[in-house]
This record gives structure tokens, C-alpha cells and sequence, in this order.
């Protein structure tokens, strides 16, 4: 299994040595996020290591979004837990969009600071939505995940990590949507990941057979879902 300490976004390519690509990808779901984090540190036991250092790439929409970009920088699934215990049941508590809103940027500057995507120790994709056009806003690491853009890549649009938590967690009308500034100036307001997909797992494949170059064969997933079971049709 492939171990990718301390990489910064330009060395975190994965290798083509025949290893398996693996994924992680993790729903949204507020405050469901605490099941999500039961499965991981039943998973991080069975592993015996941090998870960035067994996955090629985290996929995360909205409260899953915190909990990746958190592996992401290599903390251990306990210490993911008390940040989510501390942090995300006060915002879950608040009663208005704009307090919802506040609580969550205070979360934002308290647990990511001003850190950027070159701060991840794999890769990423965080899900958010541009809210005029209804399109998916996914804010990553590695210029091939442009998917043809390469030449403008800018990690994370040049946001920080924490305004990139923020707009995937921005669910109106739960919370206010969040305007994001880009590192060329654009404007882009912003909304919660869960309006294009609240499982982000196809996104992910895409960035790892376009994107990465490997083959379907090769991938190997781990999706970590909160919502209902879709009863069989009889």
C-alpha cells in the first residue's frame, strides 16, 4: 500500500507501479458526520496508520468535507473526533442561517486557520456548488485534476482550506451561502455540496481514471455513507 508523508500539492501524484488507487469518500449529513467518524476509526484500526497515508485520494461534501479535509492534513481519527465534538455541534445548535453561518466560519478559523490546499499530505476534492449555474464547485490539489485547465490550476482556486470547508457546508437556506473570492479575482457564491452530489464517490472516480490515468480495474473504494437504505424493488 502506497504511503505519502509530508507531500506537498506538486508531489502528490500517486504511482503507476501496479499498487492499487485508493479512495475515500465521504457524505454529507450535519451531524451524522459522528457515524461517519465511528467508521473511520474502526477503519484507521484495521489499518494501523493515519488514513492519508492509505489513500491516493479523500473525497468530502459538507460535514463530510470537514472530516476529510482533516485526514488530509494527517490528523488521527481521535483527534478528528474531539474537533467535530467541539466545533460541530455548536454550530448544529444555533438557530439561524447567519448564526449557523458565524459558528461555522468560527470553526473554519479556529481548526483550519489560514492554511492552503499545498498544506494537504494527499489529495483531495472538497464538493461545493456554484449556486447561480447549479454546477458543482470542487476546490483540489493537483493541477491534473483539471481536467484540461492545467494551465490555470490554481489549488483550491487559491482559497484556503477553511473557505473551501465553508462552502461545502453551506446548505441554504440553513445556512448563509458563501461567497468565495478566487485567487484571479473571480466571485463565486457559493453553496452546499449536497445540491450536486452529497455522495461525492463519482466524482471521485473521475478524477482517478481522467485525471490520475488509472484504470477502473485498479481503483479500489471505500464509501462512507449517513443517509437511508433505498428499499428493494419488488
Amino acid at each position: 500500500m502506497s504511503v505519502h508523508p509530508n507531500r506537498h500539492h506538486d508531489k502528490m501524484q500517486p504511482s503507476q507501479n501496479g499498487q492499487p488507487f485508493r479512495i475515500l469518500s465521504l457524505d454529507g449529513g450535519g451531524a451524522k458526520g459522528f457515524y461517519s467518524i465511528g467508521v473511520l476509526k474502526g477503519l484507521e484500526g484495521m489499518l494501523g496508520c493515519r488514513l492519508h497515508e492509505r489513500f491516493d485520494l479523500v473525497y468530502g461534501t459538507s460535514t463530510g468535507s470537514i472530516i476529510a479535509a482533516l485526514i488530509c492534513l494527517g490528523y488521527s481519527v481521535d483527534e478528528i473526533h474531539t474537533l467535530y465534538r467541539d466545533h460541530v455541534v455548536k454550530i448544529m445548535g444555533r438557530r439561524f442561517p447567519w448564526t449557523k453561518s458565524k459558528a461555522l466560519k468560527e470553526l473554519a478559523n479556529v481548526v483550519f486557520r489560514q492554511r492552503k490546499f499545498g498544506d494537504f499530505q494527499t489529495n483531495i476534492g472538497i464538493v461545493s456548488t456554484r449556486w447561480a449555474f447549479e454546477t458543482p464547485l470542487i476546490f483540489k490539489t493537483l493541477p491534473s485534476q483539471a481536467h484540461g485547465d492545467a494551465g490555470n490550476f490554481e489549488p483550491g482556486w487559491g482559497c484556503t482550506i477553511g473557505d473551501a470547508v465553508e462552502a461545502s457546508c453551506s446548505a441554504d437556506p440553513f445556512f448563509s451561502r458563501k461567497l468565495i473570492v478566487t485567487s484571479d479575482g473571480q466571485k463565486i457564491l457559493a453553496a452546499d455540496g449536497g445540491f450536486c452530489a452529497n455522495n461525492p464517490t463519482l466524482y471521485a472516480i473521475a478524477d482517478a481514471t481522467v485525471a490520475f490515468g488509472r484504470a477502473r480495474t485498479d481503483l479500489r473504494v471505500v464509501s462512507i455513507g449517513v443517509g437511508d437504505d433505498v428499499p428493494p424493488i419488488i
